[in-house]
């Protein structure tokens, strides 16, 4: 239901936009959420979005580079990332919760960000 994509190799300070297509249902009234895992770490936050667009938010490590978007018409998330550096290097997931929830249930395939030169 959920469909990452946009991942790839890049040089410190590019960037990529990543990519979240919702099939299948909506998700009306639901949280959208970019979460990270780097070798070796536990997976962490990254940014999250109202569905309806509103109440973007992003964590602090990424604070300043990273943003957070909903397309409505394509029922997609995005995540444009900017300035990237060495440390961004992880598997993006995006996931999805009703509001309210506290736990993200819904989860999409990872999508592998290198940032190396």
């Amino acid at each position: 239901q959920l469909q990452a994509s946009g991942g790839g190799l890049v040089q410190p300070g590019g960037s990529l936009r990543l990519s979240c297509t919702a099939s299948a249902r909506t998700f009306n009234n639901y949280v959208m959420g970019w979460f990270r895992q780097a070798p070796g770490k536990e997976r962490e936050f990254v940014a999250i979005i109202l569905w309806s667009g509103g109440d973007p938010r992003v964590a602090d490590s990424v604070k300043g580079r990273f943003t957070i978007s909903r397309d409505k018409p394509k029922n997609t998330v995005y995540l444009q990332m900017n300035s990237l550096k060495p440390e961004d290097t992880a598997v993006y997931y995006c996931a999805a919760k009703p509001k309210g929830a506290e736990r993200f249930g819904s989860w999409g395939q990872g999508t592998q960000v290198t940032v190396s030169s």
